[in-house]
């Protein structure tokens, strides 16, 4: 796998993809398959071991003790795309630039903005979605928002506004504040919204605009490089969203 072609942006610390959907970020320690941390580390040994690791949880074993847990490597990892979410991807080369973009982060600096076809019509031009996200009761791969969620409650907040409606749809602007896991999908599905071909959210609706995958790109991010410059870059969207802009008539901004 070379993600070459796909670098928009790229300093002595930081490297920036226009994610392609379909692929992980990192393993899960579960299945072996390409990742961008694992490309990284082919393209830039030093970046091996940057950033934080993750340890799962051990086996218990049949006399009652629990073996160690696998490390899961996430080299130059510093916030997460979903696999069939596409978009700018920020990456570290460095532990400093891991530590810098870390802290934006942290203190909510970086600014996000994806864009999303959902199913039916959002009626509000714009909003925020404010809700707490928490883990489904009914499936683990799953996180809710409000009634029902289990285990810790996160805050999270999404804000939107509406680019376009149509027959079934409605295209949208999001940006979350906070960087929960699925924050945008749960939101919008909490809505009654779901994102339009949203296999784990939304498995009963059709397919439509021409999706196959989850039609969720990750367009702009915001954030400063280590010499405090401000950094805008800006992700070309992929050809299943073209269709769609062309089938509905819609002209993206620049």
């Amino acid at each position: 796998m070379d993600l070459t072609p796909f670098i928009i942006y790229e300093d002595e610390d930081i490297l920036a993809l226009n994610k392609p959907a379909g692929i992980v970020v990192h393993g899960d320690g579960r299945t072996k398959e390409e990742s961008v941390s694992n490309w990284l580390v082919q393209k830039y040994p030093l970046a091996k071991g940057v950033g934080e690791m993750i340890r799962l949880e051990g086996k218990k074993n049949e006399d009652g003790t629990v073996s160690e847990g696998e490390i899961i490597d996430r080299s130059g990892v510093v916030h997460r795309l979903d696999r069939d979410t596409s978009g700018v991807l920020l990456l570290a080369k460095t532990q400093a630039g891991f530590d810098h973009l870390k802290s934006q982060f942290l203190e909510r600096t970086i600014r996000k903005t994806y864009l999303a076809f959902v199913y039916g019509l959002v009626k509000e031009d714009h909003g925020t979605l404010n809700m707490k996200i928490g883990k489904s009761p009914s499936d683990f791969r799953k996180y809710s928002a409000g009634r029902g969620a289990t285990g810790e409650m996160r805050d999270a907040v999404t804000y939107y506004q509406v680019l376009k409606r149509g027959e079934g749809f409605t295209l949208v602007e999001a940006k979350p504040k906070t960087g929960r896991t699925h924050q945008i999908r749960v939101h919008f599905q909490s809505m009654q919204r779901p994102v339009v071909c949203d296999k784990l959210y939304a498995a009963s609706k059709p397919s439509i605009l021409g999706f196959h995958r989850l039609a969720l790109h990750a367009r702009k991010v915001e954030f400063e490089d280590m010499s405090g410059k401000t950094q805008t870059l800006v992700a070309e969207f992929p050809e299943d969203f073209k269709h769609a802009f062309e089938e509905i008539g819609y002209k993206p901004k620049s």
